[in-house]
């Protein structure tokens, strides 16, 4: 359906292939990493333990890091040669290197922190007397979480998914370092407008395409805008419950 609409717009193969491959790394990217992400926020948000500063200076690194030394971090690790990556391909055949699986784990790590931040900040807003007093009443500490804790927090983590998702449409220097700039395998967006801007003629398609990223980019953030207002609304309404 999208790609039909895409052509009636009147695209080219190759600006269709990038704006379809962004939105499949993007949504790849924040469905894998979401519960590692929300274990990371409620790790950083309800415990205390020696290092934890430590550990969350480790999580933000990628949104002070440039994302070229990302990149360059993930060929070392991850890349089918790396300390990490050639037991994944030798135990299970997985392979990161040049492929959309790759540019899926740059954008995972790039967003990672903010959604990490997105759920810790809603997770710290929720009164712990709710969690207090269910554990009272005899229910198990999954059942205080699932029952109570993550739908409080469930703003905090819609508009963290939506951050990342957007963030993860912009990535660039990470992906085109790890996984290289390849048509219809790791050619997102911003590496199709760059191989565009690059080539004689190609301005048509480099515009067209930056107006694509603009539009999701301001869809995404006008959401999450949204989802942190009815966050804030319904929190001042628990508050007056209580």
């Amino acid at each position: 359906m999208l790609t039909e609409f895409l052509v009636l717009l009147g695209l080219s193969p190759l600006e269709i292939d990038a704006i379809r491959l962004s939105l499949e790394v993007s949504v790849s990217a924040m469905v894998w990493s979401l519960p590692v992400a929300v274990l990371v926020a409620w790790l950083l948000a309800r415990k205390d333990f020696y290092g934890k500063s430590i550990v969350g200076g480790i999580i933000h690194l990628p949104l002070v890091l440039p994302p070229v030394v990302i990149g360059y971090l993930l060929l070392v690790a991850m890349g089918r040669n790396g300390f990490i990556g050639k037991y994944l391909y030798q135990w299970f055949g997985l392979t990161f290197g040049f492929s959309w699986k790759g540019a899926v784990l740059a954008s995972a790590v790039v967003a990672f922190p903010l959604v990490v931040r997105a759920i810790r900040l809603s997770l710290e807003s929720i009164d712990l007397k709710l969690e207090q007093a269910a554990r009272t009443l005899g229910a198990s500490a999954w059942r205080v979480f699932l029952t109570i804790t993550l739908p409080l927090s469930l703003p905090g983590i819609l508009a963290g998914i939506v951050l990342g998702f957007a963030r993860s449409l912009g990535e660039f220097g990470a992906t085109i370092t790890f996984v290289s700039n390849i048509a219809g395998e790791t050619q997102t967006i911003p590496l199709a407008m760059y191989s565009f801007i690059q080539t004689p003629g190609a301005e048509e398609q480099a515009t067209r395409l930056c107006v694509f990223a603009v539009i999701l980019s301001l869809i995404s953030l006008l959401l999450s805008e949204w989802l942190a207002k009815r966050m804030q609304k319904r929190l001042g309404q628990s508050d007056a419950a209580h």
